[in-house]
């Protein structure tokens, strides 16, 4: 069965529609804001309003009792379902996957019926307890929540106590502080209980803290388990995607998963999903790109501000940085008081050198919110690229008081503390960040950096190692492990290591060449280090480099083949000539070996060529 191609049409609409309202009936504000942002994203010809509730024309005199509207509020997620019983349409007619996926499926009939009614009976305690949880008095939500029986209500009783008990743990954390007794992470104790309470569910929402927990507790495959059969009952729950994806370390465990879920390749959460969760492993490619670029056509959401900040971490990851501006750039003229993401713009204009950029870009977002972390990191880049250390560190520290988990910021301090020359400072915040993410390599890079600076060559090397797990193509990795081996004396390693560099390498690129052919050279093997010396050589040539550039190379391409057997005296003496009317400060050797070392090694040459043909002739005839 061929798959048909999918495009954004009503039933889309109404599916996010639904998404903002239940999600943010169960406080989990992200993935409302998020559906909510791809909803306002879909051309108005697919977004048709909902009809308006019909104001009821009264008569002159006035009732006790008010005229009723003749629109039904809207339904809830189990009173809509009765009237569904089978799979979206949308997703039967695309539908595409593995046998062994679970394929899109509702609740039994009896089942909703009996969730609505209970829904019904519990609705005030269920608005009240809303507004307590928007209010963060999670205690008073478990309270009011006791005697109710739906599955509504035990989402929010459980995700109450979830949270209340990562409050409490944060709190003990805390306590600990600068004390060797401070664990790497605050250790939520509860979580087993938690989990007993939704070990039987099979409600989606309740589906989906049991994926949390269980992942929480680092049994991913149970997780995984839970999380897709959650998307397959409920698919647009963005945080049940988030939660997956925190299950996997790898892009090899996302290839192997994307097709056990239940909804087509071309189905756009499966999309978003793919290159989601390979920027938060750092390892985007081209084609994270052109998905990017498919989901903002006008079949799918043209003008989505997630999406277009999506594609801007994947330039930024690919290092296009003008391309990334640019995209962010996009997403500030939509909407100026966006927030989400805005820490990687002002990570590119720190990389490109762009301080009045980013002077502008600290001063806007001040003004809109100094308690936001990725607001305290602009300001952090900001100091950092006028050399303002201490001030960035103090911003840094900021963020991570604000949010514990927000990496960048740790990451960012231990890059401040590595300028101060702290090196136990540093290391301390790249440790926190490491805690933070195991998944993330740029933490582990800067702790075997911070070894380095203490001479601590074996510690830098069980770290560079982490980094280059995670990033198996990361030039820049590659060669700090080459040197950290070469500073040990390991220039076997080392070699391999730069030659590990050169896969992901730009074809031009002449400095790993150079540090190749020094290593070769070091071990004695002439052969390889002129060989590597000709390619750097060819490169310049090609590119029309000036010949200083290159001259040192070319003079020992030539001593390879005029004393150390290389033989190729053709090409020694067309290396020199270049040389030698050169401006290079090779000029003087090129000219020596010319007129002392080329003739000898022409006449020695020619002699071994002339004995060698007289051994084939065999001896005069008598």
């Amino acid at each position: 069965m061929v798959e048909a191609p999918f495009k954004v049409d009503e039933d889309v609409v109404a599916a996010l529609r639904n998404a903002v309202r239940d999600c943010s009936d169960r406080g989990l504000l992200y993935a409302s804001k998020w559906a909510a942002e791809l909803l306002s994203s879909v051309p108005p010809s697919k977004r048709q309003p909902e009809p308006p509730a019909v104001v009821p024309t009264l008569p002159d005199f006035h009732t006790s009792t008010p005229a009723r509207s003749r629109t039904p509020p809207a339904l809830s997620f189990a009173a809509r379902n009765i009237l569904r019983t089978d799979a979206p349409e949308a997703a039967q007619r695309s539908q595409a996957h593995e046998p062994s996926a679970p394929s899109l499926q509702g609740q039994s009939i009896d089942v909703l019926r009996q969730e609505a009614e209970w829904e019904a009976h519990d609705v005030d305690r269920l608005v009240m307890a809303k507004a307590f949880m928007e209010a963060k008095e999670f205690l008073r939500v478990i309270h009011w929540l006791k005697p109710c029986r739906s599955s509504k209500a035990t989402f929010l009783r459980v995700y109450s106590q979830y949270l209340e008990s990562e409050k409490k743990a944060q709190r003990e954390w805390y306590k600990l502080e600068k004390t060797r007794e401070q664990p790497p992470e605050p250790v939520n104790t509860s979580l087993h209980q938690l989990l007993e309470l939704v070990s039987n569910a099979t409600d989606p929402w309740l589906l989906f803290l049991k994926a949390v927990f269980l992942c929480r507790l680092s049994r991913r495959e149970e997780a995984i388990e839970s999380a897709i059969l959650s998307i397959s009952m409920y698919p647009w729950n963005w945080s049940t995607w988030v939660a997956l994806g925190d299950c996997l370390c790898d892009g090899d465990e996302l290839s192997s998963l994307l097709p056990l879920l239940p909804l087509p390749a071309s189905h756009p959460l499966v999309l978003m999903f793919q290159v989601k969760t390979l920027n938060s492993l750092n390892s985007p490619t081209d084609n994270e790109l052109a998905l990017c670029d498919r989901l903002l056509s006008e079949d799918f959401f043209p003008r989505s501000m997630w999406i277009m900040a999506l594609r801007g971490n994947v330039l930024y990851y690919l290092h296009d940085f003008t391309a990334a501006e640019g995209e962010f750039r996009k997403i500030l003229a939509i909407d100026p008081y966006r927030v989400d993401d805005i820490d990687i713009l002002s990570n590119i204009l720190y990389v490109t050198e762009n301080t009045t950029a980013l002077s502008k870009l600290a001063h806007d977002y001040l003004a809109i919110d100094k308690d936001r972390p990725e607001i305290c990191c602009i300001i952090g880049n900001y100091f950092s690229l006028r050399a303002e250390h201490e001030k960035a560190v103090k911003y840094f520290r900021r963020a991570t008081q604000l949010d514990r988990t927000y990496l960048a910021a740790w990451t960012l301090m231990g890059h401040e503390y590595v300028e101060m020359k702290n090196s136990h400072a540093a290391i301390e915040a790249y440790r926190k960040a490491v805690d933070v993410n195991r998944k993330d390599y740029r933490a582990w890079y800067g702790l075997a950096q911070a070894y380095e600076l203490l001479s601590m060559h074996q510690y830098a090397l069980y770290y560079y190692q982490h980094a280059t797990a995670l990033r198996p193509y990361d030039v820049r990795i590659w060669q700090a492990q080459g040197m950290c081996y070469e500073e040990m004396g390991r220039l076997r390693e080392a070699i391999e290591c730069l030659r590990r560099a050169l896969i992901g390498a730009d074809p031009e690129e002449t400095v790993i060449h150079l540090k190749l052919a020094k290593l070769h050279n070091d071990l004695e093997e002439y052969a390889e280090a002129a060989a590597y010396h000709r390619r750097i050589v060819e490169v310049c040539r090609a590119a029309q480099k000036p010949v200083p550039e290159w001259s040192k190379s070319a003079v020992y391409v030539a001593r390879y083949h005029i004393q150390h057997g290389g033989g190729d005296l053709d090409l020694a003496r067309q290396y020199l000539l270049l040389v030698s009317t050169s401006n290079a400060e090779e000029v003087n050797q090129a000219n020596e070996l010319l007129r002392r070392y080329l003739p000898a090694a022409t006449l020695r040459q020619q002699q071994q060529n002339a004995q060698v043909r007289a051994a084939s002739e065999g001896p005069p005839v008598a």
